[in-house]
């Protein structure tokens, strides 16, 4: 039930965006910007987990976890997300998933105060 609910809430935000861009005329680049990032880092949840199962047998060069936590703070946390729940991977260490929540928060605080600004900034009469 989590694992939906955490997926469809990565997927409902990356709706959102690209509908701001469809109803508010907003960049292309905004929701393009996200959308790409999420899942490039998707991607590399997926490779560092297909190096992880790998490494049990071989030595092998995994991703970095502050490179994966870079990624979700830039604004691939929507694809971080929703690797996370459907890979099932880097799911089980709570340092990580404290950062990466962090992330979540941060990214969607940032986007709410500034559309919240931006909103209030257009109803302002000009004197």
């Amino acid at each position: 039930m989590i694992k939906k609910t955490l997926i469809t809430f990565s997927l409902l935000f990356l709706v959102a965006v690209w509908q701001a861009h469809w109803l508010y005329n907003m960049s292309i680049y905004i929701p393009s910007y996200f959308t790409g990032l999420s899942f490039f880092t998707f991607i590399m949840y997926a490779w560092d987990k297909r190096q992880a199962k790998q490494s049990a047998h071989k030595k092998v060069n995994r991703t970095p976890e502050r490179t994966l936590q870079l990624l979700s703070l830039l604004g691939g946390w929507p694809g971080a997300l929703i690797a996370q729940q459907w890979l099932r991977h880097k799911s089980q260490k709570r340092r990580f998933i404290v950062v990466l929540w962090l992330c979540i928060v941060g990214n969607v605080s940032v986007i709410g105060a500034i559309t919240f600004f931006a909103g209030n900034m257009r109803v302002m009469p000009l004197n």
